[in-house]
């Protein structure tokens, strides 16, 4: 069958018509170009591939996600399972991204509304019956900041939060206002959220390997990625999918603690990146000061930070200081006009290495 490319505010009913039968679709950015690595020519998707979706690259490279019909219909079902039923989905989130492209299959499989409005949450229309959004914590964030904003997602039956780690006092904040929060964990190897507020989804089985390293099973993981073997035989077993993803199970539920690359080793002292990051986040907000390992000629590697906010070495230490011990401190700190983004608003960390190594 055709593989059509749709870009832009067309992707929602293109992805509609793909995952109800229709020809399978390619989602890309604006520009409508898609990158090197899902390219179209070559080999034909695959009888049952609905959506070729890219990763943020956020961390590394982008890879093309291959998801099938019948991994996007688990899903969809599974999620509308746990959270009490079919609703109406309200999309802030770019559409060329698996957590945008899976409010439009929830909807178009549930036979229900979906609206997609701006990442500023100026609009979050509802109507009668459910009703569902899907957010990033950097939005959370900012809604809280604005009671108006705050009171129309408090009707909403559940505001989902992914994307990133979620600094506890804000989720704590966000529910003490009346909202339902849910967290989600998932990737575009699994359609999205498989596992939400750390209690896996139906038919998905999660596993802790060796350092640590999460491992997802179930009906909606991803077929492959696009003209990449040995990437997709690196992270696919049969209908399992090897995160790059540190956890643990604590109470019951799994805790995501960061990437496995994350731990490095300063002056020859581990630090947990991903912790260090995670108290930077709930100390001064989302992705407001972000930390960063670079070579070192006498640590090996040290930590420093990158910020947009007005703030000085001295002071971020000392704030941080009751959170992190002394070697997971930053030594240096720059500061940036902004701080690059995907455009699913993840810290584009690939971007920020290359800032920090241009200006040294």
């Amino acid at each position: 069958m055709h593989t059509r490319t749709a870009s832009g505010a067309k992707i929602a009913d293109a992805v509609a018509d793909a995952v109800t039968g229709g020809a399978p679709v390619a989602v890309t950015a604006d520009d409508g170009v898609p990158p090197t690595p899902w390219q179209l020519d070559g080999p034909a998707l695959g009888p049952d591939v609905a959506v070729l979706v890219g990763t943020s690259g956020s961390t590394g490279s982008a890879k093309g996600v291959l998801l099938s019909r019948g991994a996007i219909t688990a899903s969809v079902h599974a999620t509308h399972r746990r959270l009490g039923g079919c609703g109406h989905w309200v999309c802030p989130l770019p559409l060329h991204y698996v957590a945008g492209l899976m409010t439009a299959a929830r909807a178009a499989i549930a036979g229900t509304r979906l609206s997609v409005v701006s990442s500023g949450l100026t609009e979050l229309p509802q109507y009668p019956g459910r009703n569902y959004v899907s957010i990033v914590a950097a939005q959370l964030h900012r809604a809280l900041e604005s009671a108006e904003t705050t009171s129309v997602l408090a009707g909403f039956d559940a505001v989902l939060v992914g994307g990133s780690a979620i600094p506890a006092g804000l989720l704590a904040a966000g529910r003490a206002a009346g909202i339902t929060l849910v967290t989600t964990y998932g990737m575009a190897e699994t359609c999205g959220g498989c596992v939400y507020d750390g209690h896996p989804l139906d038919a998905v089985t999660v596993s802790i390997g060796e350092a640590g390293r999460i491992s997802l099973s179930g009906p909606m993981t991803f077929a492959g990625y696009r003209l990449d073997a040995a990437a997709t035989a690196a992270t696919l077993a049969g209908r399992t999918v090897r995160t790059q993803d540190r956890g643990e199970w604590r109470d019951g539920r799994l805790r995501v603690l960061g990437r496995v690359d994350e731990v490095v080793i300063t002056g020859g002292v581990n630090v947990d990146l991903g912790a260090a990051q995670r108290a930077c986040d709930s100390e001064f907000g989302p992705g407001r000061v972000v930390l960063l390992a670079v070579p070192d000629e006498r640590f090996g590697v040290r930590i420093v930070a990158l910020t947009d906010a007005p703030l000085t070495l001295e002071a971020c230490r000392d704030r941080l200081a009751a959170r992190l011990p002394n070697p997971a401190l930053p030594r240096t700190l720059r500061a940036v006009a902004g701080l690059p983004r995907t455009s699913t608003g993840k810290i584009d960390r690939q971007r920020l290495h290359k800032l920090w190594a241009e200006g040294s």
